[in-house]
């Protein structure tokens, strides 16, 4: 079993209690939008990361980064992108890939907007965990909780903070 901790678009700005989770989890997942390879450098010091660049991110991120991070948790095939959309509205970047080979749990960020949703079409589960940063339109910075035990994607939470 995995306690993983799922974050996006932080945008440089990383704080105390973000910290304090990511210690409590055994991996942290980073669905692009660093801003500052000084966020990934603190998390990584405590905990294993698995992380993708963003649209906002430097050469420096993206050398560190992918794009596309494809990779297994216990049994669950996890895809982590930052531009991907939703189910029934993929972006056109991953459209073709994810109706050939769709994967269980399928992760983006990007858009600010925290979703969960399942994708019956393609029997995969949809996770955006919002943003954590402080940058953006958001009122409520998100991200989510879970854990993976096997195939089961379990005890989902979502953590919300105050923009300000």
């Amino acid at each position: 079993m995995k306690k993983i901790l799922l974050l996006s678009d932080t945008h440089g700005y990383i704080d105390d209690t973000v910290i304090k989770y990511a210690k409590q989890a055994d991996e942290v997942w980073h669905a692009g939008d660093i801003g500052d390879i000084k966020i990934t450098d603190a998390i990584k010091a405590l905990k294993p990361l698995r992380a993708v660049y963003g649209n906002i991110d430097d050469a420096k991120i993206r050398l560190e980064f992918p794009e596309h991070n494809r990779f297994k948790c216990e049994k669950v095939d996890v895809w982590i992108t930052h531009i991907g959309g939703y189910p029934n509205r993929y972006d056109i970047r991953v459209r073709e890939m994810i109706t050939q080979n769709p994967p269980d749990l399928f992760i983006c960020g990007h858009s600010h907007i925290l979703k969960v949703m399942p994708d019956k079409k393609l029997n995969l589960l949809h996770m955006n965990p919002g943003a954590i940063g402080k940058h953006g339109l958001h009122k409520v910075r998100t991200m989510l909780r879970f854990e993976i035990d096997g195939k089961k994607i379990q005890h989902l939470e979502v953590i919300e903070f105050n923009r300000r």
